[in-house]
């Protein structure tokens, strides 16, 4: 799936995929995501289409949106009190076998502060104590091994919390930096424009609470072409 796609509507809320190289979000006369979406429900700028979270352009995945304001409020309180759950799929090559070890099978947490960089779209890693350190924590595991061409790993991630590069910042600090995110020190993935490159992270699975009925639901959004064959789940 190389481009958006509505995986899911109803209560007001819609859960799109994001392909790589498309914002969520842009300024008037840019293509998004949103942009596709006001056109595909013939919403026009003037409608009503809230934005409660965001994938990065170089990440694809699974977004929601809300088409009024009701359903924006319930996903915003529930995004709040971390009652919905956000799972990415990572390709991480590990710097050492150190590194490696940082991922084992079991459940482990990142917890680290973070700090947007001042005139910069990207964000560094700092002391709780820092002026503008915000903490970051996310749930780790390891769900597959090494590929064919070298020592790869497929991390599954939770992140509790939403900052600015949260999960590529928090795999690099652990030598473990994402496939194709040369901002944070990972191999070069395919060629092209910066802007239009992927990086091997993917949001692969969104839960949250129906606005209306408060039923449990969960979206998965299919994986990209560009996808390698061995760190496609089962």
């Amino acid at each position: 799936m190389n481009s958006p796609g509505i995986l899911r509507q109803g209560s007001g809320v819609v859960a799109l995929f994001k392909p790589v190289g498309l914002a969520t979000q842009a300024p008037p006369g840019i293509d998004s995501v949103e942009r596709w979406l006001r056109d595909r429900l013939g919403l026009g700028a003037g409608g009503y289409l809230g934005v409660p979270h965001r994938l990065d352009r170089a990440v694809s995945g699974v977004v929601l949106f809300a088409a009024t304001p009701r359903a924006a409020r319930k996903l915003s309180r529930q995004f709040e009190r971390r009652e919905i759950t956000k799972t990415y799929l990572a390709v991480v090559e590990p710097r050492d076998a150190e590194a490696a070890g940082s991922a084992p099978d079991g459940d482990r947490e990142w917890r680290d502060h973070l700090r947007k960089i001042a005139e910069q779209a990207r964000s560094e890693i700092v002391a709780a104590t820092e002026p503008a350190a915000r903490e970051a924590v996310t749930s780790v595991r390891r769900l597959g091994g090494t590929a064919a061409d070298g020592p790869r790993l497929l991390l599954r991630l939770e992140p509790q919390t939403g900052r600015m590069h949260q999960l590529r910042l928090q795999a690099a600090s652990r030598g473990l930096p994402i496939v194709g995110d040369e901002l944070y020190g990972g191999p070069p993935l395919g060629a092209g424009a910066d802007r239009e490159r992927p990086i091997l992270l993917h949001a692969w699975r969104i839960d949250y609470d129906d606005p209306d009925s408060g039923e449990r639901i969960a979206v998965e959004a299919p994986l990209p072409a560009h996808w390698p064959e061995w760190a496609r789940p089962a």
